[in-house]
């Protein structure tokens, strides 16, 4: 293990260590990328009978769990599925013998058809060299089997420069990637965040891998630690989602489509042991990696502790780990931000006995006779909303404004900098610039694809679906969205009329303080009825949003999720947010005035509450914003519990006599639930994302609420993949995906919104105008915003009132309403303008790759073209001859001989070197 260096000996280090060949000098758990392709092995190629999966191995005490019976050979996957022993019990209500006995043929034909795969599966993954081992739990009605894989050295080199794995030149200290740690440690301030993690893993320069240089690299001689775990189980998916077990005309390829057929019920990489902390005193170096992210990072007394990313990612992969990079640099930038939102909040709160509009209100007595609220309703006096008039000024004063136009800066500026930290952590995990080249086809589109088509780039036959008829069922698919999104506008309606009919019911009570209160009642309670409606339609569209993808056949696993994520955030944008827009755009809006005012099936239209818009559209969002985070904060805590507690008692029935034996690893894992991906976890964090940015004007606190919400989201997540997921297969990734487009498109409709908000909704403008024109300390305000009722409404023995409005007598609109109505609309161009060239100007001085990084990645190039220096003339020869010939290299790979699986696309990674690759036969099965 190497020494920890002082900050200031690694900042001005400028000669590194020379390269080191003795894996015993540094810990040998390399960072790497897998990728596609295929291996099959002479010396595993006489064991393609079934004396390779040994199904008679007990369980021995003194192995370790993650190891065959042997307890040397690495369990690097586990494929498992169970067969019934005892024919179900005969229903008591049959129909007739002849549907009975098609019924149990067809049965019959589905379990021998399973068995017949799961044997040429198997004997296939013995051909490409793997290593097989049974196990099988017992029962009365069924048995489970559990098939135990492992890769030889041999199948690992070969994919190692097959895939261009990347592997170790030299080592280095890893780096401190958390900017406030280095900056209190410059300052010499205790920094209560850090914490000591034991074995982080070593950072090393890389360069891809290659055999015939294996010396070059540090610590091939140990043949057991060189391939970390997750490089092992990559590898392993890699070959089983690429190997045949049926006809490959029909596509029949693939682990991902046996699971989908049922032959198998799951496969997955084994947990590196429990994540039960010992009850006796233990090293901390000794724990497993499982117990330390438990210890380190899925316990909520780490709640304010730094994520330990290099464990995640060295035990999750780069997906998951950057899902939580960018979960921990959301969140720690949310604290400005709340911190800002606060004292905002808090000044207002301070301020708000010297509003001056808000004390004529409270002082008058009789003098503003109001005009009544609905056609049944008597005139009531101004002086009635005071408590009202008082608390919307904590919503809608000139600190609101400043922390709007704070938050547009805030959003983008967030965005620029996680795009360097982005760079940065793809660097450091050697995934910058990865990409697919050519995916395989899903297992759902493999298996209802009605035609095979010859692919361009690989030249081999795949399932094919018509382009034209893929289109038509998007643009059908699209159609249905549109009724979807219709379904909510009629929702939204729904509760409109909801509001009213409630604010007349207690109106017509009588009673003193309901009628005082009725519209903050109806208010309420109309926010919690939608927030149900929102979440209902949610799960609702979710579900149908998932059909209407599989029904439009994408062919690729990355359109698949690109098609999904499109319609389940347009359609969760509008759900979630169509309410707060009503209430600051249109509430208000057209309600008329006396005598002519606008209605609805028969209801006069919404006007904006006694304490204004902003104070209703502040509840809607604290209702909606923070109902939603603590129901799915309840939801993520037991739902995975209950979702484990059935699986564990589903399975402590087939385990039956055996339940008081020790578990081997393989069935507590088995026991654990499949992990469900990272689309629900980035889709709340986005919509929070858009409620503190996009309303913010009027809810200064949300990004304190969110902050808090992403402090126990965070050891959720955490919690749940340590202890109740399976072992997700560790994927690669170099960024957050098509979320940060998204993401982009709120921050700047968040500048547009924001300037509407203060525009149109809040009364910042009309004070503003009111000041200069008038008054500069408001006096006379309330007065000058009240209209009188016009004659023709008081022809009907109406009592004279007044209503808010800029309009005269005959109610037509006064010359102070049209020059509002310019500045206002100036200041959302003036606003817009200058934000978004402030913006502009931000993402042109904070450069997306840092240049310390450049230097880093320079300097890794340097170091693996100087390692592979004897290895550039036969390059340039081959590049040569591949130039000439239109890449004749490729060629010759592509036209050799097919194994038992198709060869998918190679997967790109940053600095593939020019070096030496030979074409390479591809051996027959």
């Amino acid at each position: 293990m190497l020494r920890s260096e002082s900050f200031e000996t690694r900042e001005n280090r400028n000669v590194l260590m020379c390269l080191e060949k003795d894996a015993s000098r540094v810990v040998m758990d390399t960072y790497g990328s897998v990728q596609n392709g295929g291996y099959r092995s002479n010396i595993y190629g006489a064991e393609n009978d079934d004396s390779c999966i040994n199904s008679d191995c007990g369980y021995n005490s003194e192995c370790r769990g993650n190891y065959f019976s042997n307890g040397t050979t690495k369990i690097d996957f586990v494929l498992v599925w169970e067969v019934k022993t005892k024919k179900p019990k005969k229903q008591k209500v049959r129909s007739t013998y002849q549907e009975m006995e098609k019924e149990e043929k067809n049965m019959s034909k589905i379990n021998n058809d399973n068995e017949k795969w799961r044997d040429k599966f198997m004997k296939n993954l013995a051909n490409a060299g793997l290593l097989l081992e049974k196990d099988i739990t017992v029962s009365e009605k069924k048995s489970i089997h559990y098939l135990k894989l492992s890769a030889p050295w041999d199948v690992l080199v070969y994919y190692a420069e097959e895939l261009y794995m990347r592997a170790p030149l030299q080592a280095q200290p890893n780096p401190c990637l958390n900017t406030s740690e280095t900056v209190l440690r410059k300052l010499n301030i205790p920094n209560i965040m850090s914490e000591y993690v034991p074995n982080r893993p070593v950072d090393y320069y890389t360069c891809p891998f290659r055999k015939s240089k294996l010396d070059k690299f540090l610590g091939s001689n140990d043949h057991d630690t060189y391939f970390t775990n997750t490089q092992r189980h990559q590898i392993i998916y890699e070959i089983l989602a690429a190997t045949v077990y049926g006809k490959r005309q029909r596509a029949e390829i693939g682990i991902d489509r046996l699971l989908n057929e049922k032959v198998f019920s799951s496969a997955f990489p084994l947990h590196e042991g429990p994540y039960e902390l010992p009850e006796y005193d233990v090293p901390p170096e000794n724990l497993n990696p499982r117990q330390i992210l438990y210890k380190y990072w899925a316990c909520w007394s780490k709640w304010h502790k730094y994520q330990p990313l290099d464990h995640i990612r060295e035990y999750f992969g780069e997906k998951i780990a950057i899902y939580f990079a960018w979960l921990g640099f959301y969140t720690a930038w949310l604290l400005p931000a709340a911190l800002v939102g606060t004292f905002v909040f808090i000044s207002g709160l301070m301020t708000m006995n010297s509003n001056m509009p808000a004390k004529e209100i409270c002082n008058v007595s009789n003098h503003y006779n109001m005009c009544p609220l609905c056609d049944t309703c008597d005139t009531w006096n101004i002086s009635e909303i005071c408590s009202m008039a008082k608390l919307g000024y904590l919503f809608d004063h000139s600190g609101t404004v400043f922390f709007s136009i704070f938050m547009s800066f805030w959003a983008v500026t967030f965005l620029e900098y996680w795009r360097r930290k982005n760079a940065t952590l793809a660097y450091y995990w050697d995934c910058m610039n990865f990409e697919e080249d050519e995916e395989r086809p899903r297992p759902e589109f493999s298996a209802m694809a009605p035609m095979m088509e010859q692919n361009p780039i690989t030249g081999v036959k795949e399932p094919y679906f018509p382009e034209r008829d893929r289109l038509s069922r998007i643009f059908t698919g699209s159609m249905v969205i549109i009724i979807m999104l219709c379904v909510v506008m009629i929702f939204l309606v729904t509760v409109i009329m909801y509001r009213g009919i409630i604010s007349i019911m207690m109106y017509h009570t009588g009673n003193t303080i309901l009628m005082t209160q009725a519209g903050n009642i109806a208010n309420i309670s109309s926010s919690m009825v939608n927030l149900i409606l929102i979440l209902l339609m949610g799960q609702v569209y979710t579900s149908l949003a998932e059909k209407l993808t599989r029904w439009e056949m994408h062919r690729t696993q990355s359109q698949f999720d690109d098609a999904f994520t499109f319609k389940v955030f347009v359609f969760q944008f509008v759900n979630f947010y169509s309410s707060p827009f009503y209430v600051a755009f249109f509430k208000g809006r057209f309600v008329g005035y006396p005598g002519h005012y606008g209605k609805l099936f028969g209801m006069r239209n919404e006007d904006c509450g006694s304490g204004g818009c902003l104070i209703e559209l502040a509840q809607q969002l604290f209702i909606i914003m923070v109902g939603k985070q603590i129901i799915s904060n309840i939801q993520e805590f037991v739902i995975p519990k209950l979702k484990a507690w059935r699986q564990k008692q589903k399975l402590a029935i087939v385990r039956g006599s055996q339940i008081s034996q020790e578990s081997k690893r393989w069935e507590e894992d088995n026991e654990l639930i499949p992990c469900e991906g990272l689309f629900e976890e980035y889709l709340e964090m986005v919509l929070q994302f858009g409620f503190i940015t996009i309303f913010v004007a009027a809810f200064p606190l949300a990004p304190l609420f969110a902050l808090l919400n992403n402090w126990v989201e965070i050891r959720l997540d955490a919690h749940k993949f340590v202890c109740e997921y399976r072992r997700p297969v560790a994927e690669r990734a170099q960024n957050i995906g098509v979320w940060f487009n998204i993401l982009e498109a709120l921050a700047q409709l968040s500048v547009i919104i924001n300037a509407f908000l203060i525009a149109f909704t809040s009364e910042f403008l009309p004070r503003l105008l009111y000041q200069y024109e008038h008054n500069a300390n408001l006096d006379g305000y309330v007065n000058f915003t009240l209209a009188y009722a016009p004659d023709s409404y008081l022809e009907s023995n109406r009592t004279m009132c007044r209503y808010k409005e800029f309009r005269d007598p005959d109610g037509q609109l006064t010359l102070f309403y049209w020059k509002l109505l310019a500045i206002r609309l100036g200041f959302i161009i003036a606003f817009e303008h200058v934000v978004f060239f402030i913006l502009r100007l931000i993402v042109w001085l904070v450069p997306d790759i840092p240049e310390s990084l450049e230097v880093k990645m320079k300097r890794e190039h340097y170091l693996a073209k100087q390692a592979l220096a004897d290895n550039q003339d036969v390059y340039l020869s081959v590049s040569q001859h591949a130039t000439v010939s239109g890449s004749g290299v490729q060629r010759s790979i592509v036209s050799q001989p097919l194994t038992a699986w198709p060869r998918p696309g190679r997967k790109k990674s940053l600095a593939a070197l020019p070096v030496e690759q030979p074409a390479k036969a591809f051996p027959q099965q």
